[in-house]
């Protein structure tokens, strides 16, 4: 035979094939075991499989388990894939007709979306529990900082007075709904496509339920042409993270533009800032940086396995296994990063007082509740108010003083724009221009004011424990099944 009839050619071997092999190994050995186990205990209870022959299998099984070092091997060629060198290693204790039996009712097309789907899982998990982490860090940072000013803005620009706990509830809210989206899109995935062989099930009579129970899956998937077809527990799933990480970027941003010198309003402690080499006044709070770029690249990886899979055929393809698959994982690895790192920088940052009343005066941005309190005290239209408000903050700006101090720049204006006098004393005109007094009258739902940021956060508690209560149920499952799976194949051996 020539070299070019030979399978496999050694570029196609060393390209392709070697490279599929390292992700296995690197991945899916568990999977693959664990798949193994359970079908070879429903095989037994449904009666395919004698009960003499599936013992020693399962014994040979063990044996492969504990001889062959996964970890040592390296891609020969001499069997296609990992699948093929369990079945070769069980051939060569059991004979080709024996070891052969395990494969009955079953195709590496349904093992492999098994195999991605457990390991996505176990992925999916991890991730869900850091995100419950940080949304537990935020909304404990929410609490604490409930009633300390800050400046919002809005364009870029100075806005309003709120509260650091406000504007970290804002986050908080976008975060639960991410996390809701990535449960929501790991339960699309915990549907088992054992039993739907190669497209169209089996004509032994299998049980697909069994299967799914044993591997920890909440049911089977029904279609069996989409067992091998469909990817959208893959697409769902890295568009749940994109999103997540989507959004954690614009409140990163914001730090990065709070704890810019000329803003100033975000202190970072020493623990997460590092000098210049040549600059000795320099503090560069560059763990932002990193959280920044971590969850763009996070972001990008999950965006290159969707896109991968745009415009392919409707059928079990390569382009949404093997490779593409190992690709996605790095998504994980770069995501977990963020959460960990914000999590642990949000609950060491804190607001500098000092510049928060500096900006609030130089930029006036009180001036909205002084034209409020001119509509419901004064009788005026907001329109007028507006106005009244609009010249007394010109006034101030070109005489260089804080809002605070423009008591006669304002009792001018109102007088020139209205016709009459003010009913506001310089008491009344200070309460009105206050940043304090700005956020305390503000308790309309989700606004900052004490009362409604006490409610908020109760909301927010109460959701994140439905959704860590969801998760904890879906990981007690995931280990009952484990151990109903030892259980199982470990009455194969007893005699």
């Amino acid at each position: 035979m020539s070299l070019n009839e030979k399978f496999p050619h050694p570029v196609y071997k060393d390209t392709v094939l070697a490279p599929l092999f390292e992700g296995v190994k690197a991945n899916y050995v568990g999977a693959f075991r664990a798949i193994n186990r359970a079908h070879l205990v429903m095989l037994t209870e449904t009666g395919i499989l004698a009960y003499d022959d599936a013992a020693r299998i399962a014994a040979a099984l063990i044996d492969i388990d504990e001889t062959v070092d996964v970890d040592a091997l390296t891609y020969t060629g001499e069997v296609e894939d990992y699948f093929f060198l369990v079945e070769a290693e069980l051939k060569k204790r059991l004979g080709p007709d024996l070891a052969g039996m395990l494969h009955t009712a079953r195709s590496r097309n349904d093992m492999d979306h098994t195999v991605f789907k457990l390991t996505l899982k176990h992925h999916a998990d991890t991730l869900i529990g850091k995100a419950h982490a940080l949304a537990s860090a935020l909304i404990a940072k929410s609490e604490a900082e409930r009633d300390t000013l800050i400046v919002a803005y809005t364009h870029g620009q100075p806005a309003q007075p709120s509260t650091f706990g406000h504007y970290l509830s804002a986050a908080v809210e976008v975060l639960l709904r991410d996390i809701e989206r990535l449960q929501a899109a790991r339960a699309n995935i915990d549907h088992c496509p054992m039993g739907a062989a190669a497209i169209t099930t089996s004509g032994f009579p299998i049980d697909r339920a069994r299967m799914a129970d044993l591997l920890g899956f909440s049911e089977p998937m029904r279609n069996s042409y989409g067992c091998i077809a469909s990817v959208d527990y893959v697409t769902g799933l890295y568009s749940a993270m994109k999103l997540t990480f989507l959004h954690l970027g614009r409140f990163i941003q914001d730090m990065q533009f709070w704890s810019a010198f000329e803003v100033g309003q975000l202190h970072v402690p020493g623990s997460l800032v590092q000098i210049s080499s040549i600059m000795p006044q320099k503090r560069n709070p560059v763990p932002i940086e990193h959280l920044r770029h971590l969850a763009s690249m996070t972001c990008g990886r999950a965006d290159a396995v969707v896109n991968t899979m745009h415009n392919t055929p409707f059928t079990d393809m390569n382009d949404s296994e093997g490779e593409v698959q190992v690709a996605g994982y790095s998504a994980f690895q770069s995501g977990a990063r963020v959460l960990d790192l914000l999590a642990a920088l949000i609950s060491v940052v804190s607001i500098d007082g000092e510049r928060v009343a500096k900006n609030i005066d130089a930029a006036c941005i009180t001036v909205t509740e002084l034209a409020d309190t001119l509509v419901r005290r004064e009788g005026l239209s907001f329109r007028q108010a507006h106005e009244i408000a609009a010249a007394t903050a010109r006034a101030v700006i070109a005489d260089g003083k804080p809002l605070g101090d423009g008591f006669e720049a304002f009792s001018k204006a109102f007088n020139e724009l209205s016709g009459r006098d003010s009913t506001l004393d310089p008491a009344a005109y200070t309460e009105a221009v206050s940043a304090r007094h700005f956020v305390a009258v503000r308790e309309r739902f989700g606004g900052p004011g004490p009362d409604a940021m006490n409610e908020a956060l109760q909301t927010y508690r109460a959701t994140l424990t439905r959704l860590s209560e969801q998760q904890a149920a879906d990981l007690a499952r995931a280990e009952k099944a484990g151990a109903a799976l030892d259980a199982a194949f470990g009455a194969l051996l007893q005699e």
